[in-house]
């Protein structure tokens, strides 16, 4: 087994309850925006030619013009107490969080994205998620300097108690990004899915 292979490996144990748990939306007297909900395109578009990976190095800005993210800079973001992975708090709303313990954007495996969809203070970075398609971009400035730009594979929303931890966090054999964020309808000042986008690296 590849000494990647062993890392993904082990961070996985810690990571079974890695869905991210920490989106609250708006108190039900308050108006909350539209649940957000995605719809994965019938057929993805073909598969980009993969883009060599990148050494390693920290992100600084996340664009995603589809949702109209210009993101920095980027928080650091390790696990809670409870295992689950940090979510940036309500006072960072704005801004994107990039789990540490995975590798960086640009670097072969998943590197892993966080940004809320809204909080309890109203609509939050990842409000017009919805608005991405497979196909499109996301561009992550590098502390380095160098630009790493990654095409939108695949669209996925599923329940938190059904996240994907493997397919989100499991060893890869190119450079890929997931970005998470919450959905579906509010239950008690909370949304019960969350929305995942995949995408690979393509310059």
């Amino acid at each position: 087994m590849s000494r990647a292979a062993l890392r993904a490996t082990a961070l996985l144990a810690p990571l079974a309850l890695a869905a991210l748990t920490g989106c609250g939306g708006a108190p039900a007297a308050d108006p909350a925006p539209a649940a957000p909900h995605i719809t994965p395109a019938s057929a993805a578009p073909a598969e980009a030619p993969a883009a060599g990976p990148m050494p390693a190095s920290e992100p600084v800005r996340v664009r995603i013009p589809s949702a109209g993210v210009d993101a920095s800079p980027v928080l650091g973001l390790g696990l809670a107490a409870d295992g689950t992975v940090e979510v940036p708090s309500a006072a960072d709303a704005d801004r994107i969080g990039w789990y540490t313990k995975g590798v960086t954007p640009g670097q072969t495996g998943p590197a892993v994205l966080i940004g809320h969809f809204d909080t309890a203070r109203g609509p939050a970075v990842l409000k017009d998620v919805s608005h991405v398609r497979t196909g499109e971009e996301i561009t992550v400035d590098r502390a380095d300097g160098t630009t790493a730009v990654f095409r939108v594979r695949e669209l996925e929303q599923v329940g938190k108690k059904e996240f994907p931890t493997a397919k989100v966090y499991g060893d890869t054999a190119r450079p890929e990004l997931r970005v998470i964020t919450c959905g579906g309808e509010l239950a008690d000042g909370h949304r019960p899915d969350n929305i995942i986008l995949y995408a690979d690296l393509v310059g």
